[in-house]
């Protein structure tokens, strides 16, 4: 392979020019005919034992052409972008220019990645949360934990009453005639949850197991059932089985059950510090994503296309793989909400342009500051994405590349930067305190920014998105 030439097409569009060796070339052409002769039929010749150059004469030179070129041009054209130290935001419009003797030239027009400009990035001003645990909000987290060990009993000596799971038959009626779907047997339901038509359930509080009884309501106007919208309904009950709900006594032989403290003021104290660090926790965030806003505001250059469009597409097959993961095909999905590939490339434009903007926002404040990470920070970011995914570290530098980690935990330093530098009111000490952690450690991007935003042409594990592929793998092993 060699370059020939590099020149500015449009703004952030350039055109290589690239040359492949003619023995090369040849070489390619020959494996093309071994590849391919044994489907073609010439009269006079065996299948599969025509020469090449009857096939040439017959079907033209260059019949074998367009194989040979496609097995070499992924490498030529990788060579020819490193050489000219190209970043490729899109994937190359190739067109063959030349085949002679002298062997082939091709050009390959790419979108690189935009020069731009952070007119501010030091000093911006933002507020954070104030963070205050109440021994109400404790008592709630308490009561949230009581209630998920809670018991169920059977009734047998009282009607039932809201708060109650009852077991019951029901059959219906509209006009005198049962309808589709208005009858059950055995069927679960709390009273009180608005499962059922508005005053179905308070009609059944109050009756006793084996009580025969009807329930009389009114369909709503706007049924999702056109034939049963605002019709009168009666509908015919028994009931099987009355249960509640018994919840564990809040003393020190239930806190030694659900935590490994033996007091309850232990136990107390232990839950307003997570629930501390989890309102921190949430009030960072909120702090970085308003200065990442603003920082995106204050973002300068003219930014092509297809990195937009790019981001686009891996948000909507990040999407197809959660939804995978739910046991539900992408399609299937779209079939069931009435959504086109369209309407989902609508939806996810908004957020994908403003990961765009922030990645190149952050990179510039990386290139501004000379931040580099450390090598302990990217051996540390590894085990992260290993720990999320449960995977061997080994496995996901097999995935993704050193230089792709580096870049994004750069980024994630320049958040941390950010903030640092910026004016923030309404910290309080466990702010400060999490902000000076963070400059310590390897600092995490909001999620807009980790996600990679480029393109590029055959990639060779360079970026996040490779991460989840080889996570399918190992789930598929």
């Amino acid at each position: 392979m060699e370059l020939l030439n590099v020149k500015d097409i449009a703004t952030n569009k350039k055109e290589l020019e690239i040359k492949i060796d003619k023995a090369a070339f040849d070489v390619e052409v020959n494996k093309a005919y071994k590849k391919n002769v044994g489907s073609i039929n010439i009269p006079g010749f065996r299948k599969g034992k025509a020469p090449k150059s009857v096939i040439e004469k017959i079907y033209g030179k260059g019949v074998f052409y367009e194989d040979a070129i496609n097995a070499l041009l992924p490498e030529a054209y990788d060579a020819a972008v490193k050489e000219a130290k190209l970043d490729v935001v899109s994937r190359p419009e190739i067109d063959i220019k030349n085949i002679d003797d002298a062997g082939v030239v091709v050009t390959a027009q790419v979108f690189v990645k935009p020069t731009v400009t952070v007119t501010e990035y030091k000093g911006l001003k933002a507020t954070r949360d104030n963070v205050e645990i109440t021994d109400e909000a404790v008592d709630a987290e308490i009561q949230k934990v009581i209630k998920r060990n809670a018991r169920v009993i059977d009734v047998v000596d009282r009607a039932a009453k809201t708060g109650d799971e009852v077991v019951f038959d029901f059959d219906g009626y509209v006009d005198g005639k049962q309808f589709n779907g208005g009858k059950a047997e055995k069927y679960n339901l709390k009273l009180g949850s608005g499962q059922f038509i508005p005053g179905f359930e308070d009609q059944m509080v109050g009756k006793n197991i084996g009580e025969n009884f009807d329930v009389n309501v009114t369909f709503p106007a706007d049924y999702q059932e056109a034939t049963l919208a605002g019709k009168e309904a009666t509908f015919k009950c028994l009931i099987h089985e009355i249960k509640e709900e018994e919840l564990p006594e809040f003393n020190e032989d239930f806190v030694k059950d659900v935590s490994e403290f033996d007091t309850v003021e232990d136990y107390k104290a232990d839950t307003k510090k997570k629930l501390e660090a989890d309102a921190n926790k949430a009030a960072d965030a909120k702090l970085d994503e308003a200065l990442m806003d603003m920082l995106v505001e204050k973002l300068e250059g003219e930014i092509p296309e297809c990195m937009y469009e790019n981001e686009v597409e891996n948000q909507i097959s990040d999407y197809e793989n959660r939804l995978r993961y739910q046991g539900l095909k992408l399609e299937d999905f779209m079939k069931y909400t009435g959504q086109t590939i369209d309407t989902l490339k609508t939806q996810f434009r908004p957020q994908a342009e403003k990961q765009v903007k922030t990645r190149l926002a952050l990179e510039y404040v990386v290139a501004t500051e000379s931040i580099v990470p450390t090598a302990d920070e990217v051996e540390e970011e590894y085990k992260k994405i290993a720990e999320a995914y449960g995977m061997e570290v080994e496995k996901v530098k097999e995935a993704i590349d050193v230089e792709a980690i580096t870049k994004d935990v750069a980024v994630g330093k320049a958040v941390a930067f950010v903030r640092e530098n910026a004016t923030v009111s309404g910290a309080k000490k466990a702010a400060k305190k999490t902000t000076k952690k963070k400059a310590a450690e390897p600092a995490e991007a909001p999620a807009e920014a980790t996600e990679a935003t480029e393109e590029k042409p055959a990639p060779k594990k360079t970026t996040r998105k490779s991460t989840k592929k080889a996570a399918d793998t190992e789930e598929s092993k």
